[in-house]
Order: C-alpha cells, then sequence, then structure tokens
C-alpha cells in the first residue's frame, strides 16, 4: 500500500491518525482533521483510511482485494506476513486471533467490504475514541482530534470527575471531550461500511489466574523476551533505565542480548537512605559492553518542577505531568549518545506483582492458606484485626461499592487495609472543590454505578487490571512528551503478551508478604545474575516529593493566582493559594493535590494553544 502523497512524518514515537470509511462524506469529515504535513493512507478509490502523523517504522499496512489491514506502532510484522494475513480474513472478527497473539504495541486497524476495524491494546497504552462528524462515524487514537473537528470543549462533569483521588472504573476511561466517546482498550470499535453507525466487539478476556509460579515463569520469561526483541532487532543504540530495581535490571539485560548496543541510564536518590545506585552499579558489573550513564542526583529535577512551562499538547488531564521534568531530563543526554528509543522498567510493580485484593476470595476458597499469607501482610503493612476482619466481610457487589462511595467523598482518606482487600482506593474530595463540582462528581459516579461491571468478577484481577489502565494512561502521555522531547520511550512490561502471562499466574504465588516479586525472580533466572535477583525491596523517593512540593510553592501559587478550575467554578482558588503557602502542611504527602494540579495545568495548556491559534488567524 502506498501513501497518497510522500512525507517524512514527525519523529518516531508520537504517530496518531484518524479513520475513515470509503465514502465522499467521510472524505469531506477528513479534511476536517487534515492538518499541514499530516500523511494519508488511501483507500483504493483515493479516499483517505488513515489521515495522521507516523514514521516510516511506526506502519505496517497490507491489501488483499477487499480487505486492508494496518499496524501502527511497534509491530514486528512484516508487510508479507501482513499480507498472507490479510487474504484469510473473512469477517473482522477473525482479527481477533492476530490481536491476541502480536507481539509488540501497536493500534491494529482493518477494512474488509466497506467495514472498518479500530482497536488499541488490552493494556489501555494506546486508545481508541470515535465521534459523529458531519454525520459519519470517524474513529481516533487521540480525543483531541475528533474534538478539535467537532469545535467542542472539556466537558466540565468529567473535569469535576477528573479531580476525584483516584477516579474509579468505568469513569477514568471516559473521554474528557463532548461529543467524543472513548472505547473501553478490551473492545475494537466496528463501524459500519457506510459510516453511519458503530458499534463495540470484545476482543480481549483477562487469562484466569490459576496457572501454577513454576510453570508459567518461562511463559513471562519469553513474552518479556518478544517485547524487548520487538525493540531492539533492528540494531542500533538503545537506553535502559537501571535504576538497580528488578523491573528495569531485567530489561537492560534482556537487551543486552540483542542486536542494539546499549546505553543504561541510573539516576541515583537524594535520600542518603536510597540504595538504587549500589543495586545498579551491581548489575553493571555483569554488564560489560554497555555504557553506564550515572546522572548527577542534586541536578535531576524534582516532582513539581516547570509546571508553569509544560505545553505539551495532551488529549487529558494527567498527574504525569508532576514527573514530567523528571521523566525527561536525562534523554537528551542519551539522544546524544545515539540512543533512538529508550526502554523503560515502568510497568513491572503492576505485572509482576498483584493486589491483595485476591485474598478475600481466597479466604474463602483456600482459609488456612489464605489466613497464613494474612497474618504476613498484616505485620507488613500495619493493618489492624478489626479493619483487616471487616475489609474481609465487606461483600459488595462492584456497582453497590461505587454508589456506596458518591456518597462518602468528604469521607477522610481511607485505611489501606480497606483500600488493599477492597475493589479499590474509594474516591475522594478534598477541601478546595466545590460543592457544585461535588454534586457534579457525585452524579456521574451514580449513574456510573447503575450498570458497572467490574473488569472482572474477582477484586483481585479486577484491582490489577484497573491499576495497569491507570498506570498506562499516564504513561501515554509520558510517550507522548519523551517523543517531543527528541527521543521515544517504551516500556515492555505493558505488552499485551506481557500482561497476560503475568496475570496467568495463581495469585497466592505471585504476591506473597515473605518474597518480593517472586514471579519475576523466578522468570529472570538465567537471564539476571542472581546478586541482582536478591534485592527485596525499592526505594520511594518521598525525599523528592517533599523537597519539591516546599522548593516549587511559587509555581504553585502562579498556577492558582489565575485559575482555570476556579473560573469554572470546580475549585476554592483561596483555599488552594493557602495551600500553597504551607506546602508542609499534614496530608499533602499523600499526593491529594495531584489530580487537581494535573487539571488545571491540562486547562492551562489549552488556554495557550486556543491563544496561539487565534494569534495565527489575526
Amino acid at each position: 500500500m502506498t501513501e497518497s502523497h510522500e512525507s517524512a512524518g514527525p519523529g518516531r514515537g508520537d504517530a496518531h491518525f484518524a479513520v475513515f470509511t470509503d465514502r465522499e462524506d467521510a472524505a469531506a469529515a477528513a479534511r476536517s482533521v487534515t492538518r499541514p504535513g499530516a500523511r494519508v493512507l488511501p483507500h483504493p478509490s483515493g479516499r483517505p483510511w488513515l489521515v495522521g502523523r507516523w514514521h516510516d517504522e511506526e506502519i505496517v499496512a497490507a491489501r488483499v482485494g477487499t480487505a486492508a489491514v494496518a499496524a501502527v506502532g511497534c509491530c514486528p510484522l512484516d508487510t508479507a506476513e501482513l499480507e498472507r494475513r490479510a487474504g484469510r480474513l473473512r469477517d473482522l472478527a477473525d482479527l481477533d486471533v492476530l490481536a491476541r497473539t502480536l507481539p509488540g504495541s501497536c493500534h491494529l486497524v482493518a477494512v474488509l467490504d466497506g467495514r472498518i476495524r479500530v482497536q488499541g491494546t488490552a493494556s489501555g497504552l494506546r486508545l481508541v475514541f470515535h465521534a459523529a462528524i458531519g454525520g459519519v462515524q470517524v474513529a481516533a487514537t487521540r480525543a483531541d482530534i475528533l474534538a478539535a473537528a467537532l469545535g467542542t470543549g472539556p466537558d466540565e462533569e468529567q473535569l469535576a470527575v477528573r479531580l476525584l483521588w483516584p477516579v474509579p472504573h468505568p469513569l477514568c476511561e471516559t473521554s474528557v471531550w463532548r461529543g467524543v466517546t472513548a472505547v473501553p482498550p478490551q473492545d475494537a470499535l466496528i463501524i459500519s461500511a457506510d459510516g453511519r453507525t458503530s458499534r463495540r466487539s470484545r476482543w480481549w478476556t483477562p487469562p484466569e489466574p490459576d496457572r501454577p509460579l513454576a510453570e508459567n515463569a518461562p511463559l513471562v520469561r519469553e513474552a518479556l523476551t518478544e517485547a524487548v526483541d520487538a525493540r531492539t532487532r533492528h540494531g542500533g543504540v538503545v537506553s535502559c533505565d537501571l535504576s538497580g530495581g528488578l523491573d528495569s535490571t531485567s530489561i537492560c539485560f534482556l537487551a543486552d542480548r540483542s542486536p542494539s548496543r546499549v546505553v543504561a541510564s541510573t539516576w541515583p536518590g537524594r535520600d542518603p537512605a536510597d540504595t538504587d545506585l549500589y543495586w545498579a552499579e551491581q548489575a553493571a558489573t555483569f554488564l560489560p559492553d554497555v555504557e553506564h550513564v550515572v546522572w548527577d542526583a542534586d541536578a535531576s529535577p524534582l516532582v513539581y518542577t516547570d509546571l508553569l512551562g509544560i505545553d505539551d499538547l495532551l488529549d487529558e488531564p494527567t498527574i504525569g505531568v508532576m514527573d514530567r521534568s523528571r521523566v525527561l531530563h536525562h534523554l537528551p543526554g542519551l539522544a546524544r549518545r545515539g540512543s533512538r528509543l529508550h526502554l523503560t522498567g515502568i510497568g513491572g510493580d503492576n505485572v509482576a506483582w498483584c493486589s491483595e485484593a485476591y485474598y478475600h476470595r481466597l479466604v474463602r476458597t483456600r482459609p488456612l492458606f489464605a489466613l497464613k499469607q494474612l497474618r504476613g501482610f498484616r505485620a507488613l503493612w500495619q493493618w489492624p484485626l478489626g479493619g483487616t476482619v471487616r475489609a474481609l466481610a465487606d461483600t459488595r457487589p462492584y456497582g453497590k461499592w461505587l454508589a456506596d462511595s458518591g456518597h462518602r467523598l468528604r469521607d477522610p482518606l481511607p485505611t489501606s487495609v480497606s483500600s488493599g482487600l477492597g475493589w479499590c482506593v474509594p474516591p475522594r474530595l478534598f477541601d478546595w472543590v466545590t460543592p457544585e463540582a461535588e454534586r457534579m462528581a457525585e452524579q456521574a459516579l451514580g449513574a456510573a454505578a447503575q450498570c458497572a461491571v467490574p473488569l472482572h468478577p474477582d477484586r483481585g484481577l479486577h484491582t490489577d487490571l484497573e491499576q495497569i489502565r491507570s498506570c498506562t494512561r499516564i504513561v501515554r502521555q509520558w510517550d507522548r512528551m519523551a517523543a517531543g522531547a527528541g527521543l521515544p520511550m517504551a516500556s515492555p512490561f505493558f505488552d499485551d503478551r506481557v500482561i497476560e502471562a503475568c496475570l496467568a499466574v495463581r495469585p497466592g504465588e505471585r504476591v506473597s508478604p515473605w518474597r518480593y516479586k517472586p514471579l519475576l525472580t523466578a522468570a529472570m533466572q538465567g537471564v539476571v545474575p542472581q546478586i541482582c535477583l536478591q534485592r527485596t525491596n525499592k526505594a520511594q523517593a518521598s525525599m523528592d516529593a517533599s523537597n519539591g512540593l516546599r522548593e516549587h510553592r511559587g509555581d504553585l501559587m502562579a498556577l492558582w493566582e489565575n485559575s482555570h478550575l476556579e473560573r469554572l467554578g470546580l475549585v476554592d482558588g483561596a483555599v488552594l493559594r493557602r495551600l500553597a503557602q504551607r506546602p508542609s502542611a499534614p496530608g499533602l504527602r499523600d499526593a491529594i493535590l495531584y489530580s487537581t494540579i494535573a487539571c488545571e495545568v491540562w486547562l492551562r495548556g489549552l488556554s495557550q494553544v486556543t491563544a496561539g491559534q487565534a494569534g495565527t488567524a489575526r
């Protein structure tokens, strides 16, 4: 398949696009999203099929007869293999098989007899949205693309929901733009040939967590190896985080086995008790061909750095802005060393470990085993006996739990045991959130509770999936920021095949009060040296957060001086300004400001873009 014009495209890692049916009215809608420099992949008629921005290395496409398939992102298939797959396509549902087996991480788009199918990843790292533009359904990988075509702005009720800490399922998966609908990660979007209707088709279901650890650890190793190979097989130079933790260390050793030359990147913590550098240096001694770069701890940005300077075009608020400067700080230096891609260990905490909430079921199905383990968790997390018993006795279904949460938004922060053994952390609102915002958030929670279905009937697996998707929504925006900074990032732990291999392991073996990340330790036997697998903790970076809150109080004050949220009536700016004057106030260490800052920074960025466009128009 050839594009309708030749364009070098943007830098790698920033692929985004909209999808159109082969109709004249759809072609008219395509013109509303086409921007200078956009690339177009056409239908045989010449009308646009995909319109957006991508690098040559980020797309594989093939057409056979009335069928066409495109994979955009990290896809290890070549054109010939994709042609074979397209040639065998008899129904769009046949694409499920490819979607469930494909390594890497990509959007998958297909057309068959005029009908369109679009899907992202089960992890939620690659999302799909849709909207009716000029009467035809259009899908896109970013919500703001569709909102710009519609001429709509953010939905105030959705902004009120995003002030919750945290935002629970399914509200965390909704679009914040009026007129734009989000597709759940486990579903594919099917658009009719005339473009007038759309429906969703479930393509992914999590595996049942019933496999023994010893049996599945090799499958985890194989899946993680394939995930790293998908990024390193072309050689060149890649960089890797080497924090000293098990997650990044595993990625670094797997990358070292590849054709690529590896540059390892270590950021020592500022806390004297932080042992990251010690463990990173231990690992580096076993990697003689790897260039090990150790950055100056005192030169690394703190949390909350440069909030006023953020100008990334994001399609939703993200608490990732708090760490934006920290995430991007070392990327230019790695790019100067030749790196074409930066691999992170992000996601290892989410997939190689798991929620203690599984013990809500295990205490009923394997009581003797569960009670022994729960004694260990009580000692580890300092759970009181009474609170543990009450949490285990709570049998409310998810919808009832969600509805009840909507009536307790001003309650004190929940205890760790009720969160650890419950459906998830119950959402809260804080003193600076206005009664009007509370009313909208409560209304949204109540409406969602009427039809809410958990991600899995087992609250442990539900919690695992929700935590994975919450994290990927942050990483999704970090990836865009990193691409804009000149060095794209990738997080192999969040590939669907890696997630599936990890989730299939019995929870009683995956999470234990007695062993640290037993699944990853078993999976990396023979890959990571034994001494590196002996680490039993990780750094918390709490000093970086608390120091950042104090050192950047001026920026926080400026953020609230002309608050967009205050103008919308969603927050009390006076309360937030008083908090900025005393950043050591009790409770702020719990990150309760994050969701509010995320929304404010996002609205601030949107207003700057709007002002710039108005200036250009003049």
